[in-house]
């Protein structure tokens, strides 16, 4: 059985990652990239779909774990009767092929330990062919890949499984490799593990260290940037949403989605992150992303993209996976992408806007492009579409697409960057004023006189948040405060953010779901745009308790049985954590690095 999702830690390369339970096993791996097929797929089904686990014999032992400073290398502590052994595990950067090292020390006394690795391609179907070429050397070969371990101790095939047991002795130290690489090329070259873990934890730590203060959030904020940094796909500068599939909402649920790709809707809070944060190369990387995976015809923008831009995920699930903890069906792909959301609209705009005033340069064709998606948004603003939570119910006029809309044609006319042209920004204008309009007067409920989820409904959306971070309103704005008070009253559980009530089926799905991370980092803004930073702070510290020992956070929690839910990590909820940290930090210096437009309306 799977560990608790919070009992995950990831390493990566910044081309793919990989989940490490507290138990020493890798459950989750997939290769040569994110969105790759699986060749460890313990997670979402059981351990002979495929995972590497070094741990101690004796099964009595404590565990612990930190990650070195700064960096994304692991390491695990094991403290047994005998002794106490410490396993640090990471991919080196900047390599050809991508390796997980495994390296373990022993610190205290004498230890028995044993590894299995289990290899099942296909997300945990295919068995590879297994051939030993010597007593520290074995190749793993399925269709195109070519996985190849090789370790300092002696290692045994049985059923299937690459295996070792081995004792060691306070001073000793043994190491393990996995190499991967086509397998109709020659096997990866040989690694010297020792200079590029070294190699590695400097690159990490130079990098980490280049984060802005955000006071005494500093340490926390740094971690989610280096998770963001692991969820960045280096070749293209894609950052995917989280690098897992069908981590559950609900336990034993449907509710389970492909996140290994990269979505539109992450722009604006990413980029603002990175650079409130001082991560300018990064943001520009993000940013020419974006404009390239939105290239071509504005008709058939997608809401999410392949880490290289793909357009095409289609959705299937594999009926040979258990799922985590039962939760089927698991998903490969994502048929949300096939979608009509129209907020991903505001979010491009919103997002160039933000580039704009932090000084990054535009980009070439950047202006055809924002003048093509101007003029099919003109068609299309008042369409019912899926919404930001990419519903599976009928299409509706949901508030929150419309806010955005208003926030492409907003930032049109008021920055330079997309006319020159008075009477053009002037057009632009009168389109932005005109679904203000059409907001104001549609999803507004009079009797309680606050925004609702869609026009014509009476329940409430998270996503309504959004509205005075985004500048579509001040925070002051008594439809604002009307608002905020009655998500508190109707989507808080426990003190923390439901993104929507699921019991009125908006979402065509069946079941409940946990709290939302990233909407209950969204109320914490609204409470600093309202200048209740004693109740901003009280909310954010709870949020960043609920990471877990390492300092990560999926996308849900789930107040009633306290454990995380969803993929993990996830990318949204540390973006919002950043936001959310720098503008408490920084409240009354500057403004929220998001909402820069609230004051300007």
């Amino acid at each position: 059985m799977a560990a608790k999702i919070e009992e995950y830690a990831m390493i990566g390369d910044c081309r793919t990652a990989a989940l490490v339970s507290l138990t020493g096993s890798i459950d989750w791996l997939c290769l040569p990239r994110f969105d790759s097929m699986a060749c460890f797929a313990g997670i979402v089904g059981t351990s002979g779909n495929g995972r590497w686990r070094i741990a101690p014999v004796n099964t009595r032992y404590t565990a612990s774990r930190t990650y070195l400073d700064g960096s994304l290398i692991l390491r695990t502590r094991f403290q047994t009767e005998d002794g106490a052994v410490e396993l640090t595990d990471f991919m080196p950067v900047e390599q050809e092929n991508s390796h997980i090292v495994r390296m373990i020390t022993c610190s205290e006394g004498s230890v028995s330990l044993e590894s299995e690795l289990l290899v099942r391609f296909d997300y945990g179907l295919t068995p590879p062919w297994i051939r030993k070429t010597d007593d520290r050397t074995t190749t793993m070969i399925s269709g195109p890949d070519l996985l190849v371990l090789r370790s300092e101790l002696a290692t045994d095939i049985t059923d299937e499984k690459v295996t070792a047991t081995f004792d060691v002795h306070k001073g000793d130290k043994f190491i393990f490799i996995l190499s991967h690489g086509p397998s109709h090329l020659p096997p990866p070259s040989t690694i010297e593990p020792e200079r590029l873990f070294q190699r590695t934890k400097a690159w990490w730590k130079g990098w980490s260290g280049r984060c802005e203060e955000a006071g005494r959030w500093t340490e926390i904020v740094r971690r989610s940037l280096i998770t963001l940094k692991g969820l960045t796909y280096v070749p293209t500068g894609g950052i995917i949403a989280a690098p897992t599939t069908s981590l559950p909402e609900c336990i034993g649920s449907s509710r389970n989605w492909d996140y290994r790709y990269c979505w539109l809707r992450d722009a604006t809070f990413t980029l603002s992150a990175l650079l409130t944060a001082g991560y300018e190369e990064e943001a520009d990387a993000w940013r020419a992303w974006l404009l390239r995976a939105a290239a071509g015809d504005p008709a058939q923008i997608q809401i999410m993209y392949g880490v290289a831009g793909e357009k095409r995920l289609e959705e299937w699930t594999v009926p040979w996976l258990s799922g985590y903890e039962g939760s089927v069906p698991v998903r490969i792909g994502n048929q949300a992408a096939e979608q009509l959301q129209l907020d991903i609209y505001g979010e491009l705009f919103n997002a160039m806007s933000v580039a704009s005033r932090s000084g990054l340069l535009p980009l070439s064709r950047g202006f055809e492009l924002r003048t093509a998606l101007l003029e099919h948004l003109e068609k299309t603003w008042s369409d019912p579409d899926a919404g930001i939570w990419e519903i599976r119910g009928e299409p509706q006029h949901f508030t929150h697409s419309r806010v955005m809309t208003w926030v492409a044609f907003d930032r049109a006319a008021t920055d330079e960057q997309y006319s020159a042209d008075p009477a053009t920004r002037q057009k632009y204008r009168r389109i932005a004023d005109e679904i203000h309009r059409n907001v104001c007067e549609n999803a507004v409920d009079q009797e309680r006189g606050c925004f609702v989820q869609a026009y014509g409904s009476e329940h409430l959306d998270a996503s309504l948040l959004l509205i005075p971070v985004v500048g579509f309103l001040p925070a002051d704005d008594e439809r604002v405060r009307n608002t905020v008070s009655e998500i508190e009253r109707r989507l808080m559980k426990d003190g923390l953010v439901l993104r929507y009530e699921t019991g009125t089926n908006v979402d065509g799905l069946p079941g409940h779901e946990g709290v939302f991370l990233a909407c209950s980092f969204w109320l914490v803004d609204n409470y600093i745009l309202q200048g209740n930073l004693k109740k901003a702070e009280s909310l954010f510290e709870r949020l960043i308790s609920l990471s877990n020992d390492v300092g990560l956070l999926a996308e849900e929690y789930d107040p009633s049985a306290k454990r995380q839910l969803g993929n993990f990590p996830q990318a949204f909820s540390h973006v919002a954590l950043v936001n959310s940290a720098f503008a408490l930090a920084r409240a009354g210096e500057i403004k929220h690095p998001v909402a820069q437009r609230a004051s300007e309306r």
